[in-house]
């Protein structure tokens, strides 16, 4: 049995030899570990000219409104407008005839059947608008004076933007403005004027803005978004919105330069502006020339390899 023991021990010493060769060649064959290449896009920041905006309401509204008279006691003969319709001016809008008028027509004609006198007056407009609301109908009876109808001026339509007095100070840096529309047009608009008051809860002050269109078809107390300009700098770095990543705070905010073809690093800003998707970066300085992660950067370790497409 002794003169065993060393062929046994010989037996095992072999068989780890075998085995620790097989582990290496195993590990040989699958060579290094692999790495993951994530495909990302890349941008260049931008040098130019960046504004800071401040996003207003404006309502739309007609500062001039016509209330519509009869002219004397009558009847109505006809009504002619719809609320809601068109005018323009010139046209009639109602058809009055009194009693007396009716009676005295009816000599006139039985003594001259060429004189055709009717006995009626005509409302007409005296202005371009709209039919706000109508108070009569064919058949009632009126007196002098009596409101038959309210005729919105289609050339006083303006939109009345609600301006934090504070703000006050820019108004000459925003004599031209664009006005959104809710359907997605963008209608020019000018600074026309103030309104002597400010409301005493908000603190806002209604600016009036004139458009340059005329805006036919924008209805009375329409909201649209102004874009307001509170301040213009020169010569700033900027990059687009998607190049800027930050934490869940939006505490810390950072980038991923490439250093080569294939290697992205995290690298720390500071930011300033932002505006029309773009963002102001105040540090570190960037160069034209550098090469900043846009898609395919988000949650990136750093020094990450990446492979840029097209």
């Amino acid at each position: 049995m002794k003169n065993n023991i060393p062929a046994i021990v010989a037996v095992f010493f072999a068989a780890f030899i075998l085995y620790s060769c097989k582990g290496k060649s195993t590990s040989g064959e699958g060579g290094e570990e692999h790495k993951s290449v994530t495909p990302v896009t890349v941008t260049h920041p931008v040098v130019g000219v960046m504004q800071e905006e401040i996003e207003l309401n404006a309502v739309s509204a007609f500062l001039q409104k016509n209330m519509v008279k009869a002219t004397t006691n009558s009847y109505l003969k006809s009504v002619d407008v719809l609320p809601g319709q068109k005018v323009t001016k010139g046209q009639v809008l109602f058809v009055l005839k009194g009693k007396e008028a009716e009676n005295l027509g009816s000599v006139i004609n039985d003594l001259d059947t060429t004189a055709h006198f009717t006995g009626e007056v005509k409302i007409i407009a005296n202005h371009n608008g709209f039919i706000n609301n109508i108070t009569h109908q064919t058949g009632d009876y009126v007196q002098e004076g009596d409101i038959l109808a309210e005729v919105s001026d289609a050339g006083s339509l303006v939109f009345l933007m609600q301006l934090p007095y504070e703000l006050n100070t820019y108004l000459s840096k925003n004599h031209g403005l664009d006005l959104e529309l809710p359907d997605g047009r963008i209608l020019k608009g000018t600074l026309s004027s103030a309104m002597p008051t400010v409301d005493p809860v908000s603190q806002t002050q209604s600016i009036v803005i004139r458009i340059n269109s005329r805006g036919g078809d924008i209805p009375e107390n329409l909201i649209v978004k102004v874009r307001f300009v509170k301040s213009v700098k020169n010569g700033t770095v900027s990059l687009p919105k998607a190049a800027v990543l930050s934490d869940e705070t939006q505490e810390h905010l950072w980038i991923m330069k490439m250093t080569d073809k294939e290697t992205a690093v995290k690298v720390p800003i500071k930011t300033g502006l932002e505006s029309l998707g773009m963002i102001e970066i105040l540090s570190p300085m960037l160069s034209p020339d550098d090469l900043i992660l846009e898609t395919g950067n988000y949650g990136l370790p750093d020094t990450a390899k990446v492979v840029i497409q097209k």
